[in-house]
């Protein structure tokens, strides 16, 4: 008997089938979830680079907004998602990092989850409204100091690198401010467009319109090194506030038991896109650079990442039921 006519006609049928099945991907329509509200950085890359796929892979590729509570209600949808490459995420650094060292308990866990590739990484921008009378972080430091009333600022979510870099930001300046969460970056850029609140650290994408019309006014960026597009704004430390290097990321992730092989034909797909001169660009003028990078490089980053904020969130005393 061979090792094929042990196994049972029924056990054979449903591995021959889930083969055919795996083999034949795509042959319907994908979506990706972005677990933010549109206008975001999370939802701007994922539109991008899945246009882009789209064209490569001969299927549609729909982005669906499930934004709110720090990007837990996306994630938990993209963990009970059929692990058959139709459903994919947006990962990033909130829900996919900070969020298991910051929440005492979530609806999902890292096991839930398999890194395809990473999409786009940006530095923050500490930002004011334009009317704001402050020009320079110093000044912005003694015009909080001045009145516990300035003393708010907004994010794209509780949880989020936004939020997260703002708390390192106060701890760094040793001052307390009222943190006014959103439902991500577009509705936040549209509370410090109506001076609802101080300031922001934003990712840099989704404030740059809004930097590059005069509307709001960039005062340092945290990343190692300026921003080629922004060449006048000083990083953190040459603002004067030291240690206060971030990084925020995106990138696409599937339900666990995704099939390897359909993995690899979704990171390859992006990393086609992230190579086309288009996307480079329009990265680059945002002030991100493209991944592309292998499943397994972009998992052990997010470990990576995982570790990183624990350690900034215990430093900051915070937690979240």
């Amino acid at each position: 008997m061979t090792f094929l006519q042990s196994i049972p006609g029924g056990i054979l049928a449903t591995l021959l089938l889930a083969g055919t099945a795996s083999a034949a991907w795509p042959e319907k329509p994908i979506t990706i979830i972005v677990p933010a509200a549109p206008g975001g950085t999370t939802d701007i890359s994922a539109r991008l680079v899945g246009e882009k796929m789209s064209k490569t892979l001969g299927q549609t590729v729909v982005v669906e907004n499930k934004a709110g509570a720090a990007g837990i209600i996306g994630s938990q949808a993209l963990a009970r998602s059929k692990p058959d490459g139709y459903t994919l995420g947006m990962g990033n650094v909130g829900p996919n990092a900070i969020n298991y060292s910051l929440y005492k308990t979530l609806p999902y866990k890292k096991e839930d989850f398999k890194a395809i590739t990473l999409v786009i990484s940006v530095p923050n921008v500490l930002v004011v409204n334009s009317e704001t009378p402050v020009k320079s972080v110093s000044e912005l430091v003694d015009y909080l100091a001045a009145d516990e009333a300035r003393r708010t600022f907004g994010s794209s979510g509780k949880g989020q690198s936004p939020h997260l870099s703002a708390e390192m930001f106060l701890q760094r300046i040793k001052q307390t401010a009222q943190h006014i969460p959103y439902k991500g970056a577009g509705p936040a850029v549209s509370g410090l467009l109506g001076n609802q609140y101080t300031f922001m650290i934003d990712n840099l994408p989704s404030s740059m319109a809004s930097i590059q019309s005069g509307k709001f006014r960039a005062l340092a960026v945290t990343g190692d090194k300026r921003s080629e597009q922004l060449p006048d704004v000083p990083t953190m430390k040459e603002a004067g506030v030291d240690n206060m290097v971030v990084n925020a990321w995106f990138g696409l992730i599937a339900p666990a038991g995704t099939p390897d092989d359909v993995i690899s034909k979704i990171q390859q797909a992006a990393k086609q896109a992230l190579r086309s001169d288009d996307i480079v660009s329009r990265f680059k003028s945002l002030g991100g650079t493209p991944g592309g990078n292998t499943p397994a490089e972009f998992g052990d980053f997010i470990n990576d990442q995982q570790h990183l904020w624990a350690d900034t969130v215990r430093a900051a005393n915070l937690q979240m039921q």
